[in-house]
């Protein structure tokens, strides 16, 4: 059954006459019959009665004109939320982020894009690393920010969004505090404190470590780098922290020291899976991120 045919036959039924809805179609009468007439034997009953000067519908007919006008207009609101959504008038994404990322750059570029499509609805989704990626490839997620390297890159796309060095965050007495700068080595004998295993800095710090030659003493994990830091104004250990963290610290509190030899890249990026369909809000969101990033360097 062809839609167009239903509307060829709607239009016969509303007008009373062949002729009259040929004339609003902009077709001719014989191609309108036929149209008729192929609906017809495709339902395999009549639905208009000839017989008579005046065209009437049989009961078929009538049962598949209620039908024929809802199935049309269904047909019809479905093609205005397409058109909405390809106007970007609507939408669904849904962002993952670790817990650093929060209070940096992407709450403004996320106030911007909303207010640019207010209504496209953008869900963030808050947890470490780790399941950011998995989220990403089994589609719970549209894109994840994430820190790099992730693992199977060659499945995603990658959009590096920020590249800084991670510090080590001590107390303001620590004996390390006035150093301007510190060697991996030198924190051999230190507690740590640190993100939890699910945490892609986690790991990173670990292998630094591991290079210069030592396991680290993990004394606590946490999620929160906020919880971290004020251990470690308790004197229960150190952390490493990516420097715009670092900025945030109180200097009466914490001092921040650059880490050299080598040092810890921390670089965020954005990823989304290769060979997945993209939306319309998918594409648009892409732009914008890249937009702002041009913008902002």
């Amino acid at each position: 059954m062809d839609l167009k045919h239903l509307n060829y036959f709607v239009a016969v039924a509303e007008a009373g006459s062949f002729t009259q809805a040929a004339r609003k179609l902009h077709v001719t009468q014989p191609s309108l019959s036929k149209m008729v007439r192929l609906l017809e034997e495709d339902l395999g009953v009549q639905l208009i009665d000839r017989s008579a000067k005046q065209i009437e519908l049989t009961d078929a007919g009538l049962t598949i004109l209620r039908s024929a006008k809802h199935i049309i207009q269904s047909f019809e609101h479905m093609s205005s939320e397409l058109e909405e959504v390809a106007k970007l008038k609507k939408g669904m994404l849904r962002l993952g982020i670790p817990p650093m990322v929060g209070g940096y750059f992407l709450p403004s570029i996320i106030e911007k894009f909303l207010t640019h499509y207010p209504q496209i609805r953008l869900q963030v989704i808050e947890q470490g690393g780790k399941s950011l990626e998995q989220d990403i490839l089994q589609g719970e997620l549209d894109f994840s920010m994430v820190i790099l390297p992730v693992k199977d890159v060659e499945k995603y796309h990658v959009l590096p969004c920020m590249n800084e060095n991670l510090r080590l965050v001590v107390h303001a007495g620590h004996k390390l505090a006035s150093e301007p700068s510190i060697r991996m080595d030198q924190l051999e004998h230190e507690s740590f404190i640190m993100f939890r295993e699910d945490f892609t800095i986690h790991h990173l710090i670990k292998e630094q470590c591991t290079a210069a030659g030592f396991e680290p003493k993990v004394v606590f994990e946490s999620s929160q780098w906020d919880f971290m830091t004020e251990m470690v104004a308790a004197k229960y250990g150190i952390t490493l922290l990516p420097e715009r963290v670092c900025m945030q610290l109180d200097p009466k509190r914490f001092a921040s020291v650059s880490i050299v030899q080598p040092s810890i890249p921390w670089q965020l990026s954005m990823i989304w899976k290769k060979d997945k369909y993209l939306s319309f809000a998918s594409k648009e969101w892409i732009r914008f991120m890249e937009n702002e990033l041009q913008n902002n360097k």
